[in-house]
């Protein structure tokens, strides 16, 4: 902060902040949460050593690295709460019911390829959690002929190069229960726990953009999605976007797992809704 003077955010910079946010990514600011845009990027825009709110948006709006600064706003204004074997009641549907029924579907055409995609996967908990329960529900599924991909996508860079490390600490690993912790997990010296390569092996992790349509066909075909406590970021025309771009996704009675606390009600009628033993998720629907 170069003039000494405490940054303040007035109204038309929130409104401009929060308009660009939102066109680049859906996330959206009501009126009532400019403090916390405003006590999120106070801090940024100190250490970039820009004096006020206007001059940041003339940069975000003119200058040739913005597209970097936009990556690191991103991971800013977003919540990165995340944690392996979380919700822990829809992973035992998705591997007692949803992938043993995938896996028996592709059986029977031969094409033996499956696909799922976690997005946004944050700092990686999720996308390998979701490797750990495929590799202990089918061992050896690797080694039979099968095409395995799990993808892991999110607008922040910095929490990819988290996931792609794949070291986490004794906080991070609190819920993984005993077997997958001493199957899956190497602890180092430092006392950090590190994913093995086995399930590293399999997860794919990328920069993606869920309002980015052109981006998004790479994750054309896929058979399971788990895009969870995402929507709540989104006002209403952005979650009808975020969610037709997902059902272009989806393979045909392809699943999608959002948060529990989350629904797809005036949002979409493309998903029919599958509730087994009160768990709530979606399949698509054709046509």
């Amino acid at each position: 902060m170069l003039s000494g003077k405490k940054i303040e955010m007035s109204n038309h910079s929130f409104y401009a902040l929060r308009d660009m946010i939102y066109e680049r990514s859906g996330i959206f600011f009501p009126d009532q949460k400019k403090y916390i845009l405003e006590n999120r990027l106070i801090r940024r825009i100190e250490d970039s050593g820009f004096d006020d709110f206007e001059k940041y948006i003339y940069f975000l709006r003119h200058d040739p690295m913005r597209d970097k600064e936009f990556s690191a706003l991103f991971n800013i204004v977003t919540t990165n709460e995340t944690s392996f074997f979380r919700d822990i009641n829809q992973l035992q549907v998705f591997e007692s019911v949803v992938l043993p029924q995938r896996v028996k579907e592709a059986e029977k055409t031969g094409y033996r390829k499956l696909r799922i995609w976690s997005a946004p996967c944050s700092t990686g908990e999720e996308p390998y959690t979701l490797a750990m329960l495929l590799l202990s529900k089918f061992p050896g599924i690797q080694g039979t002929g099968w095409d395995i991909e799990i993808h892991g996508s999110d607008i922040s860079e910095c929490v990819l190069n988290s996931a792609r490390r794949g070291e986490y600490n004794d906080y991070s690993i609190r819920n993984v229960p005993a077997p997958y912790l001493d199957r899956y997990f190497t602890k180092n010296g430092s006392g950090k726990y590190h994913v093995n390569l086995e399930v590293r092996g399999i997860v794919r992790l990328s920069h993606i953009n869920l309002f980015d349509n052109l981006r998004l066909r790479i994750f054309r075909g896929m058979d399971i999605v788990f895009c969870r406590n995402v929507l709540i970021y989104f006002d209403e025309p952005a979650k009808k976007r975020v969610i037709a771009n997902i059902y272009d996704c989806l393979s045909p009675g392809g699943y999608l797992f959002i948060g529990h606390a989350e629904s797809l009600f005036n949002i979409s009628r493309a998903f029919k809704l599958v509730n087994i033993n009160n768990i709530l998720f979606y399949q698509k629907q054709s046509g």
